[in-house]
């Protein structure tokens, strides 16, 4: 079965056809660094992770890219506001560049304890300045710009499809109308490519350009690092769906009228919002939650990946804690499941190899092709979950089976469901193995024994093992030394 995603461009499923075979060229709009990223945020990095898992299990080498948002992303996304950066880094009584620094690593420790993959490719925006100007000079080259008030604008008018992918009417759009109004620009939906000193006399952060001593608009430096690493086309762009609007419209037209090459990205992925019982999370009014908060609160950072793995990723979800309590039972007792099946067998799968046909001609394949095509049919991870409980509660199917099928489905939705199976079990093992004091006595004894082993004193040494063997414990002795358990 062919991979389908749906395509915010033309709003529809399509079959996925990659541009070089075998190879995909991934941007995903990545944090603007400003503060923690929320519960909200993260929905997004992961639909990224999925969409990279089901990629790659299909044989797919991919490169995704992604931006970090350093300079320029203004509170409104329609050149509007004050810039988010400067902000936060005065009311913190940091740099900007401290304030990026520590937000980025804590962007990264959160990905990391969602077990979510880091992009191939990870670009701040201050480091490709040069490339922002480039391009820009490339737009204003080809004659889609203007300038107005020290400001370099792109003129939307001058770009016929602008606004396809947001489905918008211009024509039905006034000045106003629920946009800010800048006397500089000559169309309401025009933006800015680059800032001068006249938007802020004192921005932080600012660097030499044709158009003056300034900084980039927001919009560019999007464009600018996926062109520089994917190419001037590629196959996958994604993003929240408040990208959809402005940002994501405002990149399609100054990258092709940039390149002259249509379309600019084949596919567009976007993923809905995560909920509050009080409406869309949002930093500018204090209304969400980071993912430590979650933690303090005695979740696993897994349990919230679980939950939102609960919901398609373009379907609103609506976040509570009730919610959370179940996929962090959920969680548990998969896991529950898969330790039983491993006690039964005695070993857990490791890697990832071909499958025995066992499980490929057996009743495990049948639960694998199912979820195999929940996944292609544009990432419906609660269908593949559903497979996945499905397989660990058929008695049927043989253990050996059941464990490396569940090992296979969890490559791809990332629980680490086998990671705390063997954890648990080690846990356990060490409890057998007694308490910590007689685990030392005992390891002292062992070193003693090969000390007299060494020194050819083999009566102590055998006196030592028997000492053992009447705690009812066993000695091994190999290549690495002795090893012990109880009998």
């Amino acid at each position: 079965m062919a991979l389908t995603l749906y395509n915010t461009l033309g709003r529809k499923l399509q079959i996925f056809e990659s541009i070089r075979q075998n190879e995909v060229g991934f941007y995903g709009c990545g944090p603007t660094v400003y503060n923690y990223a929320h519960i909200g945020n993260l929905r997004a990095y992961l639909t990224h992770d999925i969409l990279v898992r089901t990629l790659q299990r299909r044989g797919y080498t991919v490169t995704h890219v992604m931006n970090i948002t350093d300079v320029g992303h203004l509170s409104g996304d329609n050149d509007s506001g004050d810039d988010k950066m400067v902000k936060s880094a005065e009311e913190r009584g940091k740099t900007v560049l401290e304030i990026a620094d520590f937000y980025t690593k804590a962007f990264f420790n959160d990905t990391g304890r969602m077990n979510i993959i880091c992009p191939t490719v990870v670009c701040k925006a201050t480091e490709h300045i040069q490339e922002m100007i480039a391009l820009i000079t490339r737009i204003e080259a080809n004659g889609f710009t203007y300038s107005a008030g020290g400001n370099l604008y792109f003129d939307i008018t001058k770009f016929s499809s602008y606004g396809e992918l947001a489905l918008l009417n211009l024509e039905d759009r006034k000045p106003g109308a629920r946009i800010e109004v800048d006397e500089n620009k000559k169309n309401p939906y025009d933006f800015v490519l680059w800032f001068t000193k006249s938007k802020f006399e004192n921005q932080a952060l600012v660097w030499e350009s044709p158009w003056g001593r300034g900084y980039p608009g927001w919009h560019i430096e999007c464009s600018a690092m996926s062109i520089k690493y994917l190419g001037e086309q590629f196959d996958i762009h994604a993003g929240g769906i408040d990208h959809i609007t402005i940002h994501h419209t405002n990149e399609i037209a100054q990258s092709e009228a940039a390149t002259k090459k249509h379309p600019w990205v084949n596919y567009w992925v976007h993923n809905e919002f995560l909920i509050l019982d009080k409406g869309k999370m949002s930093k500018s009014t204090g209304s969400f939650l980071t993912l430590q908060t979650l933690i303090d609160d005695g979740y696993d950072a897994l349990d919230y990946r679980y939950f939102l793995l609960g919901g398609h990723y373009r379907s609103q979800l609506q976040f509570s804690y009730e919610a959370l309590d179940g996929a962090r039972n959920a969680r548990k007792s998969l896991g529950d499941r898969i330790r039983v099946l491993a006690e039964k067998t005695g070993n857990l799968p490791s890697n990832e190899g071909a499958l025995p046909d066992s499980v490929t001609q057996g009743k495990a394949g049948t639960y694998l092709e199912a979820f195999n095509k929940a996944m292609d049919e544009d990432l419906n991870t609660p269908r593949a979950l559903a497979e996945l409980w499905g397989l660990l509660r058929d008695g049927s199917v043989q253990s050996t089976d059941a464990l490396q099928t569940a090992f296979e489905m969890d490559r791809i939705l990332g629980l680490e469901l086998f990671a705390r199976a063997a954890a648990e079990a080690e846990k356990r093992l060490d409890t057998d193995r007694g308490s910590p004091e007689e685990i030392a006595e005992i390891e002292a004894l062992i070193a003693e024994r090969t000390e007299a082993k060494k020194a050819k004193d083999f009566t102590t040494a055998d006196r030592i093992r028997n000492t053992l063997k009447e705690r009812g414990i066993l000695l091994e002795d190999g290549p690495k030394g002795a090893v012990w358990r109880r009998i």
